[in-house]
């Protein structure tokens, strides 16, 4: 068995000077980011289906108070198909052995998506000592009020009253 090379993923915005150590680029983000020609970014991926939903970014706002309130729901997010294929194509190049680097507009990357994809991204890779990677139980986690489901919702979360 060969062992596994460690993970190098980064976080990086798009309008920064690409660097030949960026090894993988990939955008992250839903929509293209202003002013930029698809030409000029040296791209190799634009995973948009792994991007939080327009929604939940308008009401994000990149707040850096919602913060974690948005990980929750986007974790939340991230459990559909379509983003679950996106995750699973972002985990295979992260484990390549060559640096990834998620791109995004964002100005406050530390208060990004990509930011809680890179954590994911090492989350799931670190061995399976609490029960498994956090997208696996993302599922559980209320969208409304970012509460374990089989734990009850927040109090005045809408969700519990359907």
């Amino acid at each position: 068995m060969r062992p596994v090379p460690p993970l190098d993923v980064r976080v990086r915005r798009v309008y920064d000077e690409p660097s030949a150590a960026d090894g993988t680029r990939v955008l992250v983000d839903r929509v293209w980011p202003r002013g930029l020609r698809k030409d000029a970014l040296r791209l190799d991926d634009w995973a948009k289906d792994v991007a939080p939903s327009t929604d939940l970014r308008k009401w994000y706002s990149h707040d850096p108070a919602k913060f974690e309130e948005f990980r929750q729901r986007y974790l939340g997010e991230l459990t559909g198909g379509p983003q679950r294929a996106a995750l699973a194509r972002l985990r295979a190049l992260a484990a390549s052995g060559r640096p990834l680097t998620l791109l995004t507009a964002t100005r406050d990357v530390e208060h990004s998506q990509a930011a809680v994809l890179a954590r994911l991204l090492y989350q799931s890779a670190e061995p399976e000592e609490t029960g498994g990677e956090a997208a696996c139980f993302a599922h559980l986690v209320c969208p409304e009020c970012g509460a374990v489901t089989t734990e009850g919702h927040r109090p005045g979360c809408d969700a519990m009253i359907l």
